[in-house]
C-alpha cells in the first residue's frame, strides 16, 4: 500500500478528522487527501465524510490493502482474485530485485506442490507466497520452511483448528472419520530459492491452506470443517506476523516445530532420491533434518517424502 494512503487510514481509523487537518498532518494538499480517500473507497474501504471529517467505517473482508491495514510486519501485499501461481508471481518480484513481498490470491489455477505435483487451489482458500532475502547460507534455508509451518500451524490453532506438522512441509488435522491413519491434509508449503555457494539471493515460501470443503481432493480438509468461522484477512495477517518474527529468530523455530509436530514419535517410511527407510521419527535437527531411528541406528534425512505408518 502506498505510504501516504496507509497514513490516511491510520489517521481516520479511530476518530473523524477533517480534510484540512488531515492534509496538514500528512503535509499534502487537500486534493491529494481526496484522491487517496477515493482510491481507498474503490479498494472497498467504507469511509464516511460529514461535518466532523473523514471516518473509517469498515475494512474490506479480503484483499491486499485490507491485509496490509493493521499488519504488524514489514511486508508489502499484492492481491489477485486469480493467479496461475503465487510462487511464480513472487519469483517475478525477485527477478526485479524486490524483497519482503507477500503475493496473495483468492484462487490459483496452476498451483503446484513438491516434485511438481499439482495443488488444487479453489476460490476462497488461503494461497500466498512470501519473498524475502535472508542473510543465510543456502544450506540453512530449510529453516524458513519450518518457520512457515510453525506460523501456519499456530495461526490455525488460534482459529480453533487442531493443526499439526508433518515433515517436511505439510499440515495435517487428526480426525476420527475412518480416513487412512486418521489424518487429513490441511495445508502445504513449497519453498523455492536462488543463491550462490555462500549466500542466498532470494527465497520464496509458498503456503497453501484449505478453507472450505468445495473442490478439495480426497484426503484433504479445510479450516471450516473444524472451526465455525474463519476471518481470512486476520488469518493471513497473523500468519505473516508470526512468520516475520520467526524468520528473525531461527533458534526459536525448532522448539516450536517440535511442540506442534505430528511426525515426531510416529513410525514412518521416508523415500529419498536414492533410498527408502523405515523407523521411528525421533527428532528434528537444524536446519530441518528428520532423525529416524531405524534397525541400523539413527539416520538423518535432509529431504524426502514421509509417510506416517500404522503402529507395527
Amino acid at each position: 500500500m502506498q505510504e501516504t494512503r496507509r497514513s490516511v487510514l491510520d489517521a481516520i481509523a479511530d476518530e473523524p478528522i477533517s480534510g484540512p487537518d488531515l492534509a496538514a498532518r500528512l503535509d499534502v494538499s487537500r486534493a491529494a487527501v481526496w484522491k487517496h480517500v477515493e482510491a481507498l473507497r474503490e479498494a472497498g474501504f467504507e469511509i464516511e465524510s460529514d461535518d466532523a471529517g473523514y471516518r473509517l467505517d469498515s475494512v474490506p473482508a479480503y484483499g491486499g490493502e485490507a491485509i496490509e491495514f493493521g499488519l504488524d510486519a514489514p511486508l508489502e501485499v499484492e492481491y489477485h482474485d486469480s493467479l496461475p501461481s503465487t510462487n511464480a508471481r513472487a519469483r517475478e518480484f525477485a527477478a526485479e530485485g524486490a524483497t519482503d513481498v507477500a503475493v496473495v490470491a483468492d484462487e490459483q489455477t496452476g498451483g503446484r506442490g513438491r516434485l511438481d505435483r499439482g495443488w488444487v487451489s479453489p476460490p476462497g482458500g488461503i494461497w500466498l507466497s512470501v519473498l524475502c532475502r535472508p542473510d543465510l547460507p543456502p544450506a540453512h534455508a530449510p529453516i524458513l520452511t519450518l518457520a512457515a509451518a510453525v506460523a501456519a500451524t499456530e495461526t490455525a490453532r488460534e482459529a480453533g483448528v487442531d493443526a499439526r506438522i508433518k515433515w517436511p512441509n505439510d499440515l495435517l488435522v487428526p480426525v476420527a472419520d475412518g480416513s487412512e491413519n486418521g489424518e487429513r491434509k490441511l495445508a502445504g508449503i513449497l519453498t523455492e530459492m536462488e543463491g550462490e555457494a555462500d549466500r542466498v539471493s532470494w527465497v520464496v515460501i509458498g503456503i497453501g491452506i484449505n478453507v472450505g470443503a468445495d473442490g478439495l481432493p480426497e484426503g484433504a480438509t479445510g479450516l471450516l470443517a473444524h472451526a465455525d468461522m474463519v476471518d481470512r484477512r486476520r488469518f493471513v495477517q497473523r500468519l505473516l506476523e508470526r512468520f516475520d518474527t520467526l524468520r528473525d529468530d531461527p533458534e526459536a523455530v525448532l522448539p516450536a516445530w517440535r511442540e506442534h509436530a505430528l511426525t515426531i514419535g510416529q513410525r514412518v517410511r521416508v523415500e529419498t532420491s536414492t533410498d527408502e527407510l523405515v523407523g521411528e521419527a525421533v527428532d528434528i535437527e537444524f536446519p530441518g533434518s528428520l532423525v529416524v531411528d531405524t534397525d541400523d541406528g539413527p539416520i538423518r534425512v535432509h529431504a524426502g517424502d514421509c509417510e506416517h505408518l500404522r503402529p507395527a
